[in-house]
């Protein structure tokens, strides 16, 4: 059982990557992301998430520094974007994103969409490659990637992805993705674990209340459980500090079962296939 914030799994190359992480998306550049990111680490997070198309990864690097807690304590996440894929391009991106974070290296380095094509995200994912053997990197992945974009990766790199971040909650569990996940020994992910608050379900607030948590928790919980790392956004400090909260129960199995019923295959984002670049 996971009992700790700063409970870790362990990825396939043997980096550990804590279950709980802040995401950062939609989070405004400056004192609003700084602030968030000093909130997190105070409430004991110690995985920051966050990517070149957010515009907000110099904020993450001062909420890091102004943070005091030591660089090797953090593990911090950022990612290529769509317009940036491509071999060199990509090289030229981490080094853009690395600038504006202020860091020696990043923890986990992700391709964030896979696109239209297969030969441009193998391309940019080789670049990714060199970056993790260069020692620049301590683990690479990717994100929003179906099955059979990770079937067609590995048929065509030389180190299987670590991670697979993808929209990932109740109604959006992708059994057969987890599955492969699971198969392959690739961690998967949650973004937007939190339904982008679409959470008045009857199911979460009987739970919420039976666990006196609220639905947010349980959903956050319920990740965890499943083996999923999950990185809910917000940017006040005291949703921060209750998305952290949630070490000091578990859900039971009966509960784990009703929550994966809630599935209806439902998108509050893209669907991968249909985010074409």
């Amino acid at each position: 059982m996971v009992t700790h914030i700063q409970d870790s799994t362990t990825l396939h190359n043997g980096v550990r990557m804590p279950w709980l992480g802040l995401g950062v998306w939609k989070t405004q550049e400056g004192q609003e992301v700084e602030h968030a990111v000093c909130s997190a680490i105070e409430a004991g997070y110690r995985s920051i998430d966050t990517a070149a198309i957010y515009k907000n990864e110099e904020g993450v690097g001062r909420g890091i520094k102004a943070s005091g807690v030591t660089r090797e304590e953090l593990f911090i996440t950022t990612k290529v974007w769509n317009d940036d894929q491509g071999y060199e391009t990509t090289l030229q991106a981490f080094e853009t994103s690395l600038q504006k974070l202020d860091l020696d290296y990043v923890d986990l380095y992700l391709v964030h969409w896979p696109g239209t094509g297969t030969a441009r995200f193998i391309d940019t994912y080789r670049a990714l490659e060199k970056l993790y053997k260069d020692g620049k990197v301590r683990a690479i992945g990717v994100s929003n990637f179906h099955v059979h974009h990770l079937q067609d990766l590995i048929a065509n790199c030389e180190i299987k992805p670590m991670v697979n971040q993808v929209e990932y909650h109740p109604l959006l569990n992708q059994p057969e993705l987890h599955a492969f996940c699971k198969q392959e020994g690739i961690q998967l992910e949650a973004w937007s674990p939190l339904m982008q608050g679409n959470l008045d379900l009857p199911l979460l607030t009987e739970l919420a209340d039976k666990y006196k948590k609220s639905p947010a928790q349980i959903i956050i919980r319920w990740d965890i459980q499943q083996g999923v790392v999950t990185i809910p956004k917000s940017i006040r400090t005291e949703r921060i500090q209750e998305n952290g909260n949630v070490f000091d129960f578990e859900l039971s199995s009966e509960d784990m079962v009703h929550l994966n019923a809630l599935n209806e295959n439902r998108r509050f984002g893209p669907d991968p296939d249909q985010f074409l670049f």
